[in-house]
């Protein structure tokens, strides 16, 4: 089996953030069948981090995201595991092939183990539609 990467948004390294959005990582986990065999953290664009959001090419979501500049760092990655996103960043993730998991564990720990266990399921009422004018600090 070749090797697999999974990729948790996070603001510690060891808590699952609870808006992809607003996370400052990615703790990126590789995997060799079931065993970890190697742990990094990268830094993550966000929403508020990104500068301005008036460029025509970032609203194609509807919003002003642009999410392709968050997801670029873990383009290399199956999955991406948080425990919230909006419907824009989780449409990106899926267009640029990486599994969303919408998680209700809050470590990255636990949501691994289940992972490797093959019990991780996603809760989609963790998946939240942002219409015009949303906004992020409610």
């Amino acid at each position: 089996m070749a090797q697999q990467k999974i990729a948790f948004v996070t603001d510690d390294g060891s808590t699952i953030s609870a808006h992809f959005g607003r996370a400052m990582y990615y703790e990126i986990c590789t995997l060799d069948g079931p065993t970890v065999v190697s742990r990094e953290r990268v830094p993550k664009a966000g929403h508020h981090s990104q500068g301005q959001h008036g460029h025509a090419e970032e609203h194609h979501h509807g919003h002003g995201h642009d999410h392709g500049s968050m997801i670029s760092p873990i383009s290399d990655c199956a999955v991406l595991v948080a425990r919230g996103m909006g419907m824009g960043a989780h449409n990106a993730l899926r267009a640029m092939g990486i599994t969303p998991i919408l998680a209700d564990d809050q470590t990255i720990d636990a949501a691994l183990e289940k992972y490797l266990a093959g019990s991780l399921a996603t809760n989609e009422r963790r998946l939240h539609d942002h219409g015009p004018g949303h906004n992020h600090r409610n």
